[in-house]
């Protein structure tokens, strides 16, 4: 299976890597529009601000391709932040993949939320023999409203939309790599969609 990272500079890439490494599979890390076609899987990574890995998404034409891809897509955190309509962070025009907002947490509650979870609500094949109420790890200030794409819902401060997908596009804000067995089975689950 070919699976390939987007590489725009943004994102912790090694958590990523090595976590697909324990299932057993190479990664490709590139920005090379082609390669990221011809892959069977494409992860779309993010860690940082969403102004700036926009700027770097349009500068490699990678905010065209990305929307266009035909292949199961998985955004990670920013990833799927960026793949929203728009983000508060930066005043951000995102890909308009999923049809929702980004919106930053109130300073009512600590920010970022930074640790562990429990997503619910699950509805999608990505969370096959996932329970309600499982925990996964969060590092963000900003979080989707919910839509109707929401698959999983997380409550911080807000019930708000912590997975969502749009046909072959998946977008969860914790991070899977991170997230022990729970997290494994995920990524497991996303390299099974057809």
């Amino acid at each position: 299976m070919k699976l390939v990272i987007i590489n725009y500079g943004a994102g912790n890439i090694k958590s990523i890597q090595f976590a697909f490494k324990r299932l057993g599979y190479n990664t490709i890390l590139s920005n090379n529009p082609e390669e990221i076609k011809a892959a069977d899987k494409v992860i779309f990574p993010g860690v940082g601000e969403a102004s700036s890995a926009m700027k770097m998404l349009k500068e490699s034409g990678l905010d065209e391709l990305i929307p266009n891809l035909k292949q199961p897509v998985l955004g990670i955190c920013l990833g799927m932040q960026l793949m929203c309509l728009h983000t508060e962070e930066g005043d951000t025009k995102g890909l308009g993949i999923f049809q929702t907002k980004v919106k930053r947490f109130s300073n009512n509650v600590k920010v970022p939320q930074m640790g562990w979870n429990v997503i619910k609500e699950l509805k999608s094949n990505l969370f096959k023999d996932i329970n309600e109420n499982e925990y996964m790890y969060l590092v963000h200030s900003y979080y989707a409203e919910h839509c109707n794409e929401t698959i999983a819902a997380t409550d911080y401060e807000i019930n708000y939309a912590s997975a969502l997908q749009h046909k072959n596009f998946y977008g969860t804000q914790f991070h899977p790599e991170k997230s022990s067995l729970a997290g494994e089975q995920i990524l497991k689950n996303f390299l099974s969609i057809v």
